[in-house]
């Protein structure tokens, strides 16, 4: 990957890919140069994680934990260094008390101390917190001058996310487990801003908090997100192709389309279905998805039309938006098809194809691409995929031209992969599950080109004219009458019994959503629109 040099970053006024960001009365950049300081387990690279001290760090700055990855992944992560702009009483930063030992191997001794790896939590200064812990390989405590801790009202909770190391003791009951950490509080008005520190622990239990912190970003002005024109540079330089399967009936399409070509909207109580506007103005705005109105497709010999979408047309729909506390941007691009259509079941080599399980009008996915707002790189890219997704790390991902990515969309749900294939959604060691097929074809939809900017609120009033359709709360299709489960009961009813009661536990744990039995609700009725994408 490279950074982004369009010419767009250095507008004056502006702090987007500046590669430092003012949090009130801290100033932080990214350290993205490290020493290796310890690996778990050297002779099993596999499985091994490396522990790094960042270096490198500018004048004025200071360190606030030490960096891990995995040692089969690129090197490619970050620490935040912070500079003290503080002008209270109180500073910013301040060098803690003492260290407290972590952990440290079981099996060393006095001859063979060194190089291996010891923890040590800084021990902070009353009204200060520890943001990250510091690792060396010599039994010995690191300097006080190695790391600082921040003020309380400077930091937000964090927890952990995602576990990377367990180490099991030979002479003790506890695991030693490493994890990566996250704001607890993530979405637009969110203030919680990730260090890239790493939180450890051999006592930790669920739902206690951590003896870590994040930082809190208390700017008021969040100068560090890109101005509109640098919006439009991103987009073109990163938007991604969404690939359609070669035997995909139900394609995207424009709102515009979809309701030009016959879309109706029924009010509760009312049998007859109005035309919308092609732009949604006549539709019910602002309000609650109460039930009280439905988007459906007419009962004539235009339904079948619709179903099939309209390559022509579509675009993707832009929502940008900042992440972990204006730290990075997340630019939402949201894909409209009108038709979902049924799912297949799989049963070991099998494959069933059902004919109401997932089939819905109005289909709503997205895919986001999250930007650091420090260099304007793109950091990752979530994937929708049904009622949840994934967060996909670039060097994953496929590119097709420069820095664009290609993300297939699966048949008939247009769930979203990184890669083409068959990917089962159940269990993948018993074979059994909803069958998601993602190919490459020619039906190809370009979001660096064919998109619509709908909503930047950070931007201020009047920065964006949100489409008027964007403001329709309630469902983008009818709540189906069929009895989904029950096709899927019948398809199994034919298998041995051992199975069958494996397969109908699995097919039991699966998301309502997967069924399509209740209309899907527009963007904006998303718990991601103002909160943080569901993984």
């Amino acid at each position: 990957l490279t950074f982004i040099d369009l010419g767009i970053v250095r507008f004056p006024g502006h702090g987007f890919a500046t590669g430092k960001i003012n949090l009130g009365e801290l100033e932080v950049c990214e350290i993205t140069k490290f020493e290796f300081i310890w690996g778990s387990d050297m002779k099993n690279r596999r499985k091994c994680v490396n522990f790094f001290k960042p270096v490198n760090i500018p004048d004025g700055y200071f360190c606030l934990g030490h960096f891990c990855q995995s040692y089969h992944s690129p090197l490619r992560g970050f620490v935040l260094a912070a500079r003290d702009l503080s002008r209270s009483e109180s500073p910013a930063l301040l060098k803690p008390i003492d260290y407290t030992l972590v952990w440290c191997p079981d099996d060393w001794n006095e001859e063979d101390a060194h190089w291996h790896g010891y923890f040590w939590l800084p021990m902070a200064p009353d009204g200060y917190k520890a943001v990250g812990f510091i690792v060396t390989n010599k039994p010995a405590k690191p300097s006080l001058d190695d790391v600082r801790c921040v003020r309380d009202d400077l930091t937000d909770l964090c927890e952990p996310h995602g576990i990377i190391l367990s180490i099991h003791s030979k002479i003790s009951q506890y695991v030693f487990r490493v994890w990566k950490t996250r704001p607890c509080n993530r979405g637009i008005h969110e203030k919680g801003v990730s260090v890239g520190t790493f939180f450890c622990s051999c006592l930790w239990s669920r739902g206690e908090d951590l003896n870590i912190s994040c930082l809190k970003n208390l700017n008021p002005v969040l100068h560090s997100m890109p101005n509109l024109d640098q919006i439009h540079a991103l987009i073109q330089h990163y938007g991604p192709t969404i690939c359609f399967h070669p035997d995909e009936i139900y394609l995207p399409s424009s709102v515009s389309w979809f309701f030009e070509n016959g879309a109706l909207l029924y009010k509760k109580g009312e049998s007859k279905g109005q035309r919308i506007d092609p732009s949604g103005s006549n539709l019910p705005k602002g309000g609650r998805n109460d039930g009280e109105y439905w988007i459906d497709l007419p009962k004539d010999s235009t339904e079948k039309k619709i179903k099939k979408g309209n390559m022509e047309s579509a675009k993707v729909y832009v929502h940008i938006k900042p992440a972990l506390g204006g730290s990075f941007t997340d630019i939402v691009m949201w894909i409209f098809c009108p038709f979902n259509g049924p799912g297949c079941l799989k049963i070991g080599v099998m494959n069933y194809q059902l004919s109401t399980v997932g089939q819905h009008v109005g289909d709503w996915e997205h895919v986001a691409l999250r930007i650091s707002n420090f260099t304007g790189e793109l950091w990752g890219v979530y994937l929708s995929q049904h009622s949840g997704g994934v967060w996909v790390d670039p060097a994953n991902l496929e590119f097709i031209d420069g820095n664009k990515t290609i993300v297939y969309a699966s048949r008939n749900g247009h769930a979203n992969y990184p890669h083409a294939g068959d990917i089962l959604q159940g269990s993948a060691n018993l074979r059994i599950g909803i069958r998601n097929t993602a190919a490459f074809s020619n039906y190809l939809l370009d979001s660096s080109k064919n998109y619509e900017i709908i909503a930047a609120e950070y931007l201020g009033d009047g920065a964006i004219n949100e489409p008027c359709w964007l403001q329709y709360m309630r469902k983008w299709g009818p709540t189906t009458v069929h009895d989904s489960r029950a096709e899927v009961t019948r398809t199994l009813s034919g298998l041995p019994e051992t199975l069958r009661y494996t397969a109908q536990n699995i097919f039991n744990k699966l998301p309502n959503e997967l069924y399509g039995e209740d209309g899907p609700t527009g963007p904006k009725e998303k718990s991601s629109w103002f909160g943080d994408e569901k993984c």
